[in-house]
């Protein structure tokens, strides 16, 4: 029977809670959990505990939220849990090479993509936006560089062609604790295989800006559903119609049978609307609005929206 390990675990979203949930199920010791400060959200801006914190309080665990990791006091409280591994899944610090080397086992990392494609912030996102037919997530053994280090395990999944960043989301959150849990046990076993990347094949996952999710309506109507598929549930991808900014939170391509004659027609504009979608011409093809949102209000259905609002005729455009 394996031993139990020793773990320190340092993550802050509900991504990372998923992890440390799979840990506190299986027969390990978790020292310390490891997470951001509280930051405000909500509309009170009230400071609200990560995901990760809320979860281990409800566990009693010990929890540190140290502003950086580079101080010598924070080093020297974490090498005195004397653990096994540290866990890190989405936590948003950096952890500097005094930290990565404190474990007797190192740092082992739940990355949101099939490594070596996808290192950084934004994994899930660029993998739609890219229209990649597959994801995955990847169990690495941290070094000093941005995802470069060995490759534990991996799990893959394809992305559907409905998938949003949030769904997504959600499942790989689900295949990470699985992941995870079995690279422990394997971990554990001393029976884990490190597989160097191939860095020829990395590609790189840029933090998320707000600027990208203003829609160009030049673009194909393939690419802007990547586009608003990527951006739910942020940023969301906007557009202006007659100075209004109109948020799209989700589109689907328009079959060639169905769509409305677009010669001459310029991108943007709103060909035919009706409770089933907007048609609106794009650089390619015409794309169906079917979910959207006016300032200050909610995000509606379409068939709701249509109820009190006309989009028909109008040319919507790059904020």
């Amino acid at each position: 029977m394996a031993k139990a390990l020793n773990i320190l675990f340092a993550g802050t979203p509900e991504f990372a809670a998923a992890s440390l949930n799979a840990l506190l199920q299986a027969p390990h010791n978790i020292c310390a959990v490891y997470t951001q400060p509280d930051r405000p959200a909500g509309r009170g801006r009230k400071l609200t505990p990560s995901p990760v914190k809320q979860l281990a309080l409800q566990y009693e665990l010990p929890v540190l939220q140290p502003e950086t990791l580079k101080a010598p006091e924070v080093q020297q409280q974490l090498r005195s849990f004397n653990a096994d591994l540290m866990v890190v899944v989405a936590y948003g610090l950096l952890l500097p090479p005094a930290v990565l080397q404190a474990p007797r086992l190192g740092c082992i990392n739940v990355h949101a993509s099939l490594l070596p494609r996808w290192r950084g912030a934004a994994p899930i996102q660029r993998a739609i936006l890219a229209g990649d037919a597959q994801t995955g997530v990847t169990i690495m053994q941290m070094d000093e560089g941005l995802d470069t280090g060995d490759m534990l395990l991996s799990k893959t999944t394809p992305i559907h062609a409905d998938d949003t960043a949030q769904t997504l989301h959600d499942r790989l959150a689900d295949i990470g604790a699985t992941a995870l849990a079995e690279s422990l046990q394997l971990l554990a076993e001393d029976s884990l295989v490190p597989e160097q990347q191939d860095n020829a094949r990395a590609t790189y996952a840029a933090k998320l800006q707000k600027a990208e999710a203003q829609i160009d309506w030049r673009q194909s109507a393939e690419q802007l559903q990547r586009l608003i598929r990527a951006f739910n549930p942020w940023p969301v991808a906007q557009t202006s119609m007659d100075g209004v900014t109109l948020r799209i939170w989700n589109a689907k391509l328009l079959p060639a049978a169905e769509a409305p004659k677009t010669v001459g027609k310029v991108p943007g504009t709103v060909l035919h609307e009706s409770r089933a979608g907007i048609d609106v011409v794009t650089g390619k093809d015409v794309l169906r609005i079917t979910q959207l949102q006016l300032p200050g209000g909610k995000p509606l259905a379409v068939s709701e929206f249509v109820n009190a609002h006309s989009l028909q005729g109008k040319v919507l455009t790059s904020g």
